[in-house]
């Protein structure tokens, strides 16, 4: 059908919209779902894939008992049968058995079954990604995970317990004094103990702490005192450890501690560091914007959609106040708007003379083979321009490839491109 109406487009234009109309048609006739407008700067959904699946199934499970006891009360409309005998497709039982009451009833129970046993599914794989989110986190930032963990849980819309009753109940359970009576147990289990060798006593050495403050975190949140174990780790004493770090420093050198040059020696390999310091800062940087630029040309190629986005993106570039909007016009204004008589210089003509002895470029002919191979390199689903036509269908509608050579060809000719060519979306509006 389309070899019919792609011979009658006079423009690139009305062929962009025979493709889109063929496109449109196909995917209503495959049931396909079409994008609606705004789709695409929706936000994706917070729940999981897979819950969304046993979601899904639990929905149509419910839907269905709900049809099989409507049919079980004596509800015969047509919908209803149909779905009925969906239900019991590929079994051999029919609606005019006389146990079909008993048949439902089953089949009714053995939903309900399905339907708690995915509930458990969806409550045991909760479970799971919650200990292995809260893992993880107590790896990377213990601080947040505590956080998280004495955050109150909203367990009711309705009105608190009374605070008089909820200290009343607690006093009675553990201010009262309660007289207990010991049982006979008590004596066994005293008199299985006797045999048992008390714990030798714990001796704490100065290792022993030492140890433990090496391996305690740093800056692990702290608790009600809001000291952390850095503290601990730096309040010994120093002095030692800081003459053999400075002895390592000259380590293999003719420097001693002992000289009297040792402060303009102190200071040079101070400024020696700081010099390495400043180097290895440009290093970062460097190669920062080198891992930048290398990112940002595999996504162009890749996903060019969201690299525009990830440089559309505003950076904070200071705290201070933002410039005045008509201060900003007006500069640009002058620089674009108004009308400037320029003088051409000497150096145009030396530059158009030693011009003239290059040969034009030869005329460039576009051949079906050129159409068929950047269709072929060209993303399926790339986000497309305001014609909203992705090339998957340019792909898919080969009998298009030589009418766009011909209509190409023409614009080319005439160095005029459709504006529907040349213009993209405002994301900004």
């Amino acid at each position: 059908m389309l070899v019919t109406y792609l011979e009658a487009s006079r423009d690139l234009c009305e062929t962009d919209s025979i493709i889109f109309g063929a496109a449109l048609a196909v995917c209503r006739i495959i049931g396909a779902k079409l994008p609606m407008a705004g789709r695409a700067t929706q936000q994706g959904s917070a729940i999981p894939a897979w819950r969304k699946r046993i979601e899904d199934r639990i929905a149509k499970a419910r839907a269905l008992i709900g049809r099989l006891t409507s049919f079980r009360s004596g509800n015969n409309r047509p919908r209803v049968v149909r779905t009925v005998r969906m239900a019991f497709a590929g079994t051999n039982i029919s609606l005019s058995q006389p146990d079909i009451t008993q048949k439902l009833t089953e089949r009714i129970d053995d939903l309900k079954q399905k339907i708690a046993a995915w509930g458990k599914q969806i409550r045991r794989f909760s479970e799971r990604s919650r200990r292995f989110n809260q893992n993880r986190l107590f790896q990377s930032d213990q601080k947040r995970l505590y956080k998280s963990l004495e955050r109150p849980e909203v367990c009711g819309a309705g009105p608190g317990p009374d605070q008089a009753d909820t200290v009343a109940f607690w006093r009675g359970l553990w201010s009262e004094p309660v007289n207990h009576s010991e049982d006979p147990w008590m004596e066994v289990v005293a008199s299985q103990s006797a045999s048992v060798t008390p714990m030798d006593p714990v001796n704490i050495t100065p290792e022993d702490v030492a140890e433990a403050v090496r391996r305690a975190p740093n800056w692990k949140s702290p608790g009600l005192d809001g000291l952390h174990h850095y503290w601990l780790k730096g309040s010994g004493n120093t002095r030692p450890r800081i003459v053999r770090t400075v002895r390592m420093e000259f380590a293999g050198t003719n420097v001693s501690l002992s000289q009297q040059d040792i402060m303009q020696k102190l200071t040079e390999r101070i400024d020696d560091l700081k010099q390495k310091i400043a180097a290895w800062g440009k290093r970062i940087r460097r190669y920062t914007e080198r891992s930048i630029r290398f990112n940002q040309n595999r996504l162009f190629q890749s996903d060019q959609k969201r690299l525009y986005k990830s440089l559309e993106r505003s950076i904070v570039s200071g705290s201070g106040p933002a410039l005045n909007q008509a201060d900003t016009v007006a500069f640009w204004r002058s620089l674009w708007s108004e009308p400037v008589n320029h003088n051409e210089s000497p150096w145009t003509e030396v530059v158009a003379s030693q011009c003239a002895g290059i040969t034009p470029m030869d005329p460039v002919i576009i051949t079906p083979d050129d159409v068929a191979e950047a269709v072929r390199r060209a993303p399926n689903w790339k986000s497309p321009g305001l014609d909203g036509l992705h090339h998957y269908w340019l792909k898919g509608f080969m009998v298009c490839h030589a009418v766009l050579v011909r209509q190409f060809q023409e614009s080319l000719n005439q160095k005029s491109l459709p504006s529907l060519f040349t213009m993209g979306h405002s994301f900004g509006s």
